[in-house]
């Protein structure tokens, strides 16, 4: 787990020099604003970001991003690609201090959070550990607030910490056992907001605020009490309330549209660059609201700045045309999912038949040898992807050539034995193999139906999988009801995108691979009982999965880098050998637009949610427009 050296590691990789050399430079647009000079609103030790030490330039501030959105939710996204994290990773997804001045962390259970003295709220109020403890005492630890408690991060072996406030910008979380899940939950794309404005918040709170007032605001937004009218305006993540203080880049605006949301930025922002200019460098962030059919074509006739968002693979042909005449060129960055689409046995189907088989590696072995992965990736990507399991991509540093390859190949000769192996030698008049009980080997992939993508696989994995005697169907459902029937075991097999986070370190954590909750969709009934303590689902009964979850336990447990290695390591050969799921395709192309005039947005990427934040991670906050190309809302 990070240390100490979080914070002496930051200073030498972020950090261009003592921040007291910079001369600052205000703000164009904040002048005239009645605004206190730069000097007072940035922290005594702001974050000084070195550009040209990242191969990228010192901007300059102006100028209003474009972007299309296809529902007026997702202006929640200026929160996720602002990406201002307590602590947050770098390109190289590295953990670094960010809000944040320095993390120590003393046995992997001991985590003082030491905040930027002088560091302000987007309405120019002290962000202090006052912040934080009202988060963690009247927020996370209040039932009416809070019925289900703290969240998972914040729990070790169902123990809570203990909470000290040591200073005005020190607090300290102490867990009895070690908790690397911590960190990595403040850096995640949806941040947990492990702190709140306490200075706007509490006029809310039964316990601080005035009950006439809390009792007139509960009739006049039609609540049913005080908890309800808080939640209510409490939506850091959600960018709804443009009154809740912030220290994002940029902050939701009054008056705007259902239709056109205008992020401003937020002048108390604690980074600037190395030439003294405060992030972040675009004056707005203006999210317009589009049907998302038509995004593409809107990205193509020029009207966005950068945009990804409702953009695909299949779109980077018409967006290529265009390129010339709207003056933008196309970036295709690597999804960091694990794989673009992969196949989920269910390990706990009820029917006993279909259980004895799924649960035979040599069966999972033999449908893997069937996938011809190379024609899936000409016809469907055009050889940009790359052919895969799923398990890690290239760009981790847990990566090994055999995670992508072992039992991917294409061998139809030795699948076929495999399934000889079995004793699944008997065959109706089409070719297609008898299951033991006499019913034709037919294997109906349960798909949410949301994807034209996944069908196409699918319709190219059944070409081949019938050269080895096995037929293939899918069944389009929804999200839910594919979910609910894995659970109740009436499901066989269904499709779904790779594991998230294709570019993990050992530091992050390996649960979405494990048993560990009802979200594992090769034993959804196995993550049942384990999330609900034995009272729903099935108890483990399969070895492989049971070596998840030692492996996790010791992840959990370990306090060296190197045994959480090992752990993730174990995670990693398990899933791998055992075919626990059926990758095709990995590292396939992300397209994002981006206009000319628009400068520091890297042409190498990875496009991903967890971690990476979409843009978060390259420092959407240091885009610019360059002289010529300068805009506004």
């Amino acid at each position: 787990m990070v240390v100490r050296a979080l914070a002496a590691a930051a200073l030498a990789l972020l950090f261009a020099g003592p921040a007291a050399a910079l001369d600052y430079v205000e703000t164009p647009s904040l002048e005239g604003k009645g605004l206190p000079p730069i000097s007072e609103r940035l922290p005594q030790v702001p974050l000084v970001v070195d550009l040209e030490a990242q191969g990228r330039k010192v901007g300059h501030p102006g100028g209003a991003i474009q972007t299309l959105i296809g529902r007026a939710k997702d202006a929640r996204l200026i929160n996720v690609w602002g990406y201002a994290r307590l602590v947050g990773y770098n390109d190289k997804f590295e953990l670094r201090p960010d809000i944040l001045e320095a993390v120590d962390v003393e046995d992997g259970r001991i985590f003082t959070l030491r905040l930027r003295k002088g560091h302000k709220w987007s309405d120019g109020q002290p962000f202090t550990s006052e912040d934080i403890r009202y988060w963690w005492q009247d927020i996370a630890t209040n039932t009416d607030l809070s019925p289900s408690g703290p969240e998972p991060f914040m729990l070790v072996n169902g123990e809570m910490p203990t909470f000290e406030v040591v200073d005005t910008e020190t607090v300290k979380f102490t867990w009895p056992a070690p908790n690397p899940l911590f960190l990595p939950a403040l850096a995640a794309a949806a941040d947990p907001f492990i702190y709140r404005p306490a200075h706007y918040l509490k006029q809310f709170h039964q316990k601080y605020g005035e009950e006439g007032k809390i009792a007139a605001l509960v009739q006049e937004k039609q609540v049913r009490n005080w908890a309800q009218l808080h939640n209510q305006l409490d939506e850091m993540y959600n960018a709804t309330n443009p009154d809740l203080p912030s220290l994002q880049p940029w902050v939701p605006s009054k008056g705007a549209s259902d239709r056109r949301l205008v992020m401003r930025r937020n002048p108390y922002f604690h980074r600037v660059d190395t030439a003294g200019h405060q992030l972040p460098y675009a004056d707005e962030v203006v999210m317009t609201v589009a049907d998302g059919k038509l995004i593409a074509a809107k990205a193509q006739a020029g009207e966005v700045d950068l945009q990804a968002r409702n953009l695909g693979f299949s779109d980077i042909t018409v967006l290529k045309k265009g390129q010339a005449n709207a003056k933008y060129h196309t970036l295709l960055w690597p999804s960091a999912k694990a794989n673009q689409i992969a196949i989920y046995p269910n390990l706990t189907v009820k029917d006993p038949t279909w259980r004895t088989l799924l649960r035979d590696v040599r069966f999972r072995r033999a449908l893997s040898l069937g996938i011809d992965r190379d024609m899936i990736n000409r016809t469907l990507f055009f050889g940009f992807g790359v052919p895969s399991n799923n398990a890690v991509l290239a760009q981790s540093e847990l990566f090994r050539e055999d995670y992508r390859t072992k039992w991917a190949g294409y061998d139809v000769e030795q699948a076929n034995a495999l399934l000889d192996e079995i004793g699944l030698t008997q065959r109706r008049s089409d070719g297609i193999r008898l299951m033991p009980d006499g019913r034709p080997l037919e294997i109906i992939v349960e798909t949410s139906g949301e994807s034209q993508e996944e069908s196409d696989a699918l319709q190219l994995v059944a070409e081949t999988w019938r050269e080895i005697g096995v037929a293939a169907f899918e069944k389009a459902s929804d999200r839910d009801n594919v979910r609910n029937r894995a659970l109740g075991g009436d499901l066989v097999m269904t499709v779904f995108s790779g594991y998230d986070n294709g570019v993990a370190t050992a530091d992050m954590s390996p649960a979405e691979r494990v048993p560990s909750d009802s979200a594992f969709l090769i034993g959804m009934a196995w993550g049942a009982y384990v999330d609900s303590k034995g009272t729903n689902g099935e108890k483990i009964d399969y070895e492989p999965a049971q070596k998840l979850m030692d492996a996790y336990k010791s992840w959990l447990g370990a306090v060296a880098e190197a045994d959480r290695d090992a752990a993730w390591h174990a995670i990693l050969d398990t899933h791998v050998d055992q075919v626990l799921t059926i990758g095709l395709v990995a590292e396939v192309r992300q397209p994002i637009v981006v206009k000319d005039k628009l400068q520091n947005v890297p042409t190498d990427g990875v496009w991903g949610w967890d971690p990476g934040a979409n843009f978060g991670v390259y420092g959407m906050d240091t885009f610019f427009f360059d002289e010529a190309g300068t805009n506004r809302s």
